[in-house]
């Protein structure tokens, strides 16, 4: 009876001994580990509580700051795109291959309109400067000057619309104000920008 209890005891001192050496020898490699790191070892909690951290910043401050950023190079490169003539940005005044056509043109040749604005301000600047009788004669020179625009305007729109059907089967409706209000605008002032030459006629 005895010695049946004194082997079961030997058993179970053999049994766990295993057990502790196993635990001893994790320890020193965790040990071991941490020296040559030279930090502990982070816990699991730990690990799974980094890996839950949420990817956004959590200084606000710097979030909006960054997307403040981001929406100001957006517009920037809204506003080059649209100077450019690039469709994506274009308002839709501007958007389709019959209005970059009539503003191909357009800037393609000297309109009569594009010395109106010139004219107007010379005007102004003699009105208070010169002599009621010369103001007359620049009053019958504006006159005669709108007339002008009128004529160039009504070849304008003859010539667009044979452009246009010949190239694309139809004109759109209200190309004529467009073609008319790009007419008169002074050049480097005309959005989008032009993107052709003088003489340089679209096909």
């Amino acid at each position: 009876m005895f010695g049946s209890k004194k082997s079961r005891a030997e058993d179970e001192t053999s049994a766990s001994q295993p057990v502790h050496d196993d635990l001893s020898a994790e320890a020193d490699a965790r040990r071991d580990a941490e020296a040559k790191k030279g930090r502990p070892t982070p816990k699991r909690s730990q690990q799974e509580s980094a890996r839950r951290q949420p990817l956004v910043n959590k200084d606000r401050k710097v979030a909006n700051r960054q997307a403040k950023e981001q929406q100001r190079q957006e517009r920037d490169r809204a506003r080059i795109g649209m100077m450019n003539g690039e469709e994506k940005y274009l308002t839709r005044r501007d958007k389709g291959p019959q209005r970059r056509y009539i503003r191909d043109y357009i800037d393609a040749r000297f309109s009569i309109g594009e010395i109106f604005i010139p004219a107007a301000i010379l005007i102004l600047v003699i009105a208070f400067t010169q002599p009621v009788q010369i103001q007359q004669y620049f009053t019958y020179a504006v006159w005669g000057l709108i007339a002008l625009i009128v004529l160039d305007g009504f070849v304008l729109n003859y010539i667009l619309k044979n452009r246009l059907r010949n190239k694309f089967g139809e004109v759109e409706r209200g190309i004529t104000f467009y073609a008319v209000m790009r007419s008169i605008q002074l050049r480097p002032l005309r959005m989008p920008k032009p993107q052709v030459k003088r003489r340089q006629y679209p096909e």
